[in-house]
């Protein structure tokens, strides 16, 4: 009885002695211990993902790859595997298992070391969270009373929803849904049990029992798994077997980009910085939807490159990258080695020429393969001498290329080419001319060579471009498409630039007074510098600031006529947009909503609309946001860089133009103008005048009309001084699209080409243009892009007349043959007297039909 007593007394004296432990070690680690309470708002680190408007994954940005899913979301089996192995009696203790804190102080007792950490899932949600994975004791003891304090505070639910997004699982993977893209790259409602069984295996080791770079550990460690599920009971013996047996079929898988379109990435990852800050953006979990679409922007990927492509090669060859041997072959295993270490570019992959024979080279390629280059690949490859000669036509394949030399190739169909990594730059951007929208935008050919965002951030002299709003200007101030300007030298010198200034026509011929339509279509300089000394050179300073243009860039000289001044291709291709529109300027913007990591959208775009011009399917297409009664519409900072406006409304409801909280865009010109103009602009691609009787004249874009082969396009050329910008801006009533092509180096000139005798029939040749050097890319885009979608008639708006007039005179005509034809004016601004018959059989308009389609045109 004695000792019993003794027994009791030290027995409750132990445990009061380890209640007083508790109390103290809480009481100490008290003021070092985190509010828990912030989990009910936890806001897990999750990527940046960029989108097209269609859902295509652009890009994503951030350290961390997390794909935050809830509870009910993840598969069973995968639960059950996490809870058989990490800890069994998850739903049965209170944050701390005590059987488990026994084991683990056993074997700590037995083998003097921490094997076993005992830790449950609650507790590594409170490490997780709050604590870091130093095996020290103050650790555990802060890691206890946390995790109690959870347990507390969340159901066992939310404490396992925690813990399946947060737990890290390898390969920067935070998570089961990250775990099972960067594995596998499934979904992770399509994992296997066997696979299950291997990210659920990861939480203990992610470094050594990892399925990429440890199999053999990682197939161990899911047998394991795979067992104390059966123990457990959670699979029968058959779907053990089966799972045991499967190999390990990991693989590192990368987000999986479905767009690849950087230059658009780039421009939403840093509008997102700026708004949000780099450590809210990068993990915040924000998904940006933009406007871009991704069939459209393939497209004009692909032209863009096409296009620069064929001018660096019609330029001629600049010749190899290096010379790998001379006299004896390398061993083909050093030679691909060699060929890795420089990346493919675009399509142009590294090569070793290892044989020539007369018409046909064979290269060895990176990845071992050797391919052969026929002669249809290297007979264009004249030798560059400088931007305006190349050399003579080669003769065989041995002219071209050596054994031994590192070039570059790329595939042409079922063939391949040779070729070389471009110098030329070059820039493409579409609009919807009904909302704004960027639809497409190619900062450049490589991002990777540069990501200098030429589309936005490169100001270029804009050439002949500038006609059409010089005109616009001319009709509003009582020209017509019939007026009468001189086409003729210029002998009063502009002396404002201290010089005198005589512009001239390229080619310099001259046909007297021509009607405004063809002076546009045929972009007849001389005319174009009357029209701006006829609207005042402030009105047309004044009505280029409307169209979006900044009158700091604009040139208070006569110059301005052919183009001068220096702007963007963006802000090109929205003031164009307005001639699509029917005259209203539109804001550009490139982000239509931002939904936060919870998928509610936080942003969306509220684009003015050019709304009394849209097609009825249009507008039942284009929603913005409506704003609730107490809400206000923001205007978001727009970075130097990105000049693109970005409105944003409180609220989420979708409107359409019947809405009277719709905004409209402003208009600078009328629609009648704006009519006009677009017509003119057609005849700049369809030309006029009648092939039969030897009248006929092409406009300076008449390839257009080859390529396309629409008759509802419209558009614009434009060439500077010595070739050093190029331009083709043009539309349908859908959509608006600008092409530049240049030099990054402002000073170096486009240059001009000789005829190849080894090339095709319709092969450019003679000085670079607007024309011939961006045309190209303009007209396999919009013709790709429109291809298979009907034709939008064009109809006149209210207030527009058509008559018959002398194409002579621009009077009215009583003739019905080739000397006349009908002519749209402004209600009141057609001709009222007709002309005599010995006038409208001069023809004093006609000239010799020529297409001015080199400088300024």
């Amino acid at each position: 009885m004695k000792w019993f007593k003794r027994i009791l007394i030290a027995v409750f004296s132990l445990a009061l002695l380890g209640i007083i432990a508790i109390i103290c070690a809480y009481f100490y680690v008290l003021p070092d211990l985190p509010d828990v309470n912030t989990l009910k708002t936890v806001k897990l680190q999750t990527p940046l993902k960029i989108y097209s408007s269609d859902g295509k994954l652009i890009s994503q940005f951030g350290e961390k790859r997390r794909i935050p899913l809830q509870l009910s979301d993840v598969p069973k089996p995968l639960l059950q595997a996490f809870i058989a192995t990490e800890d069994s009696r998850f739903y049965e203790h209170n944050g701390v298992d005590p059987i488990g804190v026994l084991r683990a102080a056993l074997v700590m007792i037995t083998t003097g070391q921490k094997r076993q950490g005992a830790s449950t899932i609650t507790m590594q949600v409170a490490r997780n969270f709050f604590l870091t994975r130093d095996k020290k004791f103050i650790r555990k003891i802060k890691e206890i009373f946390i995790a109690l304090h959870i347990e507390q505070l969340l159901t066992k639910d939310e404490i396992l929803e925690l813990y399946v997004n947060r737990i890290y699982l390898g390969q920067r993977a935070y998570g089961v849904g990250a775990a099972a893209q960067v594995y596998y790259g499934k979904d992770v409602k399509d994992l296997t049990l066997a696979e299950m069984a291997v990210i659920a295996g990861l939480p203990k080791a992610p470094s050594t029992v990892n399925p990429i770079t440890s199999p053999e550990r990682a197939k161990a460690r899911r047998n394991v798994v795979l067992r104390r599920m059966l123990d457990v009971g959670y699979i029968n013996q058959n779907d053990y077997q089966v799972a045991a047996a499967a190999p390990i079929t990991a693989k590192y898988h990368g987000a999986e980009i479905d767009l690849y379109a950087p230059y658009i990435s780039e421009m939403a990852r840093d509008y997102m910085v700026q708004k949000y800050g780099e450590e809210e953006a990068y993990t915040g979990g924000y998904n940006v939807y933009t406007t871009i679409n991704s069939d459209l922007q393939q497209k004009a990927q692909k032209a863009l490159r096409n296009n620069v492509y064929a001018y660096d090669e019609r330029h001629g060859y600049r010749g190899p990258v290096s010379v790998l041997w001379t006299d004896s072959e390398p061993a083909p295993d050093k030679l691909v080695e060699t060929l890795k270490q420089t990346a493919p570019v675009q399509e142009l992959q590294p090569a070793a020429v290892i044989k020539v024979e007369d018409k046909q080279a064979e290269v060895l390629l990176g990845n071992g393969h050797t391919v052969t280059i026929p002669w249809e690949g290297l007979n264009w490859a004249r030798s560059f001498i400088n931007d305006r000669r190349q050399g003579p036509s080669p003769k065989s394949a041995a002219d071209v290329v050596k054994v031994g030399e590192q070039i570059w190739v790329r595939p042409m169909g079922d063939s391949w080419q040779l070729s070389q990594l471009p110098q030329v730059a070059s820039a493409m951007v579409s609009l919807d001319p009904h909302d704004g929208a960027i639809r497409t935008l190619v900062g450049g050919f490589s991002f990777t060579q540069s990501q200098y965002n030429r589309v936005v951030q490169a100001k270029r002299q804009l050439g002949s471009n500038i006609k059409p709003f010089l005109y616009a200007t001319a009709l509003e101030k009582g020209y017509t498409l019939a007026t009468l300007i001189n086409n003729a030298p210029i002998n009063k010198p502009d002396l404002s630039q201290g010089t005198a200034w005589r512009p001239k026509n390229s080619p310099d011929v001259y046909g007297g007074p021509t009607r405004l339509r063809v002076g546009l279509a045929q972009s007849i300089n001389v005319m174009a510098v009357r029209t701006l000394r006829y609207i005042g050179l402030d009105a047309a300073i004044d009505k280029l600031s409307q169209f979006g243009f900044d009158p700091a860039d604009l040139n208070r000289n006569e110059s301005l006529a052919l183009g001068s001044p220096s702007v963007t291709p963006l802000q090109v291709v929205t003031a164009f947009s307005s001639f699509a529109n029917g005259g209203q300027l539109l804001e550009p913007y490139f982000i239509a909503r931002v939904d936060d990591a919870y998928g509610r959208t936080i942003e969306r775009a509220d684009p003015a609309l050019a709304c009394d011009t849209m097609p009825a399917a249009t507008v039942a297409n284009v929603q913005t946001t409506a704003m609730a009664p107490e809400s206000t519409i923001t205007s978001l900072d727009r970075p130097e860089d990105n000049p693109v406006a970005v409105t944003v409304a409180a609220s989420d409801l979708p409107y359409t133009c019947d809405n009277p909280q719709a905004r409209h865009a402003k208009r600078v010109i009328s629609k009648q103008i704006a009519f006009l103009i677009t017509d003119a602009l057609k005849s700049v691609i369809w030309g006029g005048g009648d092939w039969n009787h030897g009248t006929a004249w092409n406009g300076t874009a008449w390839r257009a009309a080859r390529v396309v082969k629409r008759h509802d396009i419209a558009g614009k050329t434009g060439t500077t001084n010595e070739s050093r910008d190029t331009w083709f801006s043009g539309f349908n009533p859908s959509l608006v699209t600008t092409a530049w092509v240049g030099f990054d180096d402002h000073s170096r000139e486009l240059g001009r080409v000789a005829w190849n005798p080894n090339g095709a029939k319709d092969q450019i040749s003679g000085a670079e243009s607007g024309a011939k050097t961006a045309g190209p890319a303009w007209n396999e885009f919009m013709h790709d892009a429109l291809e298979g979608t009907p034709e939008i008639p064009m109809t006149p708006p209210a207030g527009i007349v058509s008559v018959r007039i002398d194409l002579a005179t621009g009077k009215l005509s009583r003739k019905n043959d080739y000397t006349s034809d009908f002519e749209y004016f402004i209600q009141g601004t057609e001709p009222k007297e007709y002309a005599s018959d010995a006038t409208e059989d001069s023809n004093l308009f006609l000239d010799s039909g020529k297409t001015s389609e080199n400088l300024f045109n």
